[in-house]
């Protein structure tokens, strides 16, 4: 039998609505899901947490917690950038176990753990923290290609992740690269070599994620990730029900009924309507991903830093662009954060016609070895441009971080009414000191009419910037974030 892990909850909207989905949404349906009978459902990390705060203005602790309650029998899974937690920089060793400590209290059973360099120290003490806790740690392998990547190194990765304390590896593939050949000598690499369950996580971008599940549980794979049909395909993953029709009567068959995931099914397809402002403009297969190794989620971003500059006329140059800093920095993966630091950087050295004439903070952290070892040495010339005679660390980059919290606690005392508000804090310092005084400003009674008028304001404004810069109303304004903050925050009336 074949186990089904369902991303509804987490990364098939973020894929595909740029997680913009509310917990409000997820709450009708989630008693039917519980009966499903997955192996888990991810419903919470990756960019779930910061978005959750900046833009729909919940708290996204709170979201495990009223799910839990409906959803008593499933495994709840998140996705946990290693050292890096939910954030984009590295975090001191305090706050990763308070981190995962709080999660598992409020409902996590499964920590999909991975680092974007495939730093395995990096990934030590989200595990430690995990196993700890009593949770099921799935230790991810980010898998690319690149001529310093291969399945034998990623098998010796493997059973490495198995000595730290893994109890299930998983192979994740963020960008939706995997062929069916390399998944099934993946997969049996590791289980030759390892005694621990094998896990594929692959998208639908490149068009070969269902085939390549075929091999992968020919060989062996325990369990495959899918997203429910109507949030499934383009970045997101293969749908479930197809899967499930195809292995049924097998020696494979995963045992789920297909009338109930076709009522989950007509639910989300509703409910996506409501979002459709947020659409990714990638929804159909994009083979492109096969030269440059973009994923989806990069394009949109390409879009608008071009758009910005009114350089539109250059995305096919950016997008050669990425695989020469990818190769310069060391053969990263592109998955977050290095996605965003590669295709940043590549974007400005076509912008500014100079290569790394400018340099992002990130970019010159990567080099100093702020986020790990890069699986491949970045040459001296390379380092040069970019940090000058600067000598890159080799330590573990947490272990230069003193301990964080109580600090970081006495920082937000004002504001704080919880431990996970203080996590909150650290993770995203601004939005979340935001959001807990918008949360005081609802609480003391804003007037819900005034809200909703300026609201309304802000989109009609919103329309006209849009058809002036030839934008999107998206773009030109954040319309949860400049509604909800009224002018209490700073002195009195609402901020326009």
């Amino acid at each position: 039998m074949v186990k089904v892990m369902d991303t509804m909850m987490r990364d098939a909207h973020q894929s595909l609505l740029a997680t913009r989905m509310r917990t409000e949404d997820m709450l009708p349906i989630a008693p039917l899901i519980d009966e499903i009978g997955y192996w888990s459902v991810e419903m919470w990390g990756g960019a779930t947490f910061d978005t959750c705060l900046r833009f729909l203005k919940e708290d996204p602790w709170e979201r495990i917690s009223k799910l839990r309650k409906v959803m008593p029998n499933t495994h709840f899974q998140m996705l946990l950038r290693g050292q890096n937690i939910v954030g984009y920089r590295h975090y001191s060793d305090d706050i990763v176990e308070k981190f995962v400590q709080k999660a598992h209290a409020r409902g996590i059973d499964v920590f999909r753990v991975f680092d974007a360099l495939n730093d395995v120290r990096n990934m030590e003490m989200g595990m430690r923290s995990a196993k700890k806790v009593g949770a099921v740690v799935e230790a991810s392998i980010s898998y690319t290609l690149s001529p310093v990547h291969s399945n034998e190194a990623f098998v010796k990765m493997g059973k490495k992740l198995e000595e730290m304390g893994a109890d299930t590896i998983c192979i994740k593939d963020m960008a939706g690269l995997i062929s069916p050949h390399a998944a099934y000598e993946l997969v049996k690499g590791l289980k030759e070599e390892t005694s621990l369950p094998i896990h594929l996580h692959s998208h639908m971008t490149s068009g070969m994620a269902l085939t390549s599940y075929m091999k992968a549980i020919e060989a062996g794979a325990d369990i495959v990730d899918t997203a429910i049909s109507s949030l499934s395909g383009a970045t997101s993953q293969p749908p479930t029900e197809s899967l499930v029709a195809m292995l049924k009567g097998t020696e494979y068959d995963t045992g789920l009924d297909l009338i109930k995931l076709a009522e989950i099914a007509d639910y989300f397809n509703k409910v996506r309507r409501k979002y459709k402002d947020f659409e990714s403009e990638h929804i159909a297969i994009d083979t492109d991903v096969l030269i440059f190794q973009i994923p989806g989620g990069m394009m949109s971003n390409f879009a608008n830093q071009l758009r910005e500059a009114k350089q539109e006329h250059k995305l096919h140059d950016v997008l050669e662009e990425v695989p020469r800093v990818r190769a310069e920095l060391g053969y990263v993966p592109l998955v977050t954060p290095t996605s965003q630091i590669v295709g940043t950087q590549a974007t400005l050295n076509i912008i500014t016609g100079q290569r790394y004439k400018t340099c992002t903070n990130e970019t010159k952290n990567l080099v100093r070895g702020m986020y790990g070892k890069t699986p491949a040495p970045i040459s001296a010339e390379i380092r040069k441009k970019i940090i000058g005679d600067e000598k890159p660390i080799t330590v573990r980059p947490a272990d230069l971080l003193p301990p964080e919290f109580d600090r970081l606690a006495a920082e937000v005392k004002q504001y704080a009414r919880s431990e996970e508000d203080v996590l909150s804090y650290a993770l995203f310092p601004q939005v979340a000191l935001d959001f807990f005084k918008e949360r005081e400003m609802m609480e003391k009674g804003a007037n819900v009419r005034e809200l909703a008028a300026i609201a309304a304001l802000f989109v009609a404004q919103a329309e006209k910037r849009s058809k002036a810069k030839k934008t999107s109303v998206k773009e030109e304004v954040d319309l949860w974030r400049l509604a909800a903050r009224r002018e209490a925050v700073t002195g009195g009336g609402w901020i326009l």
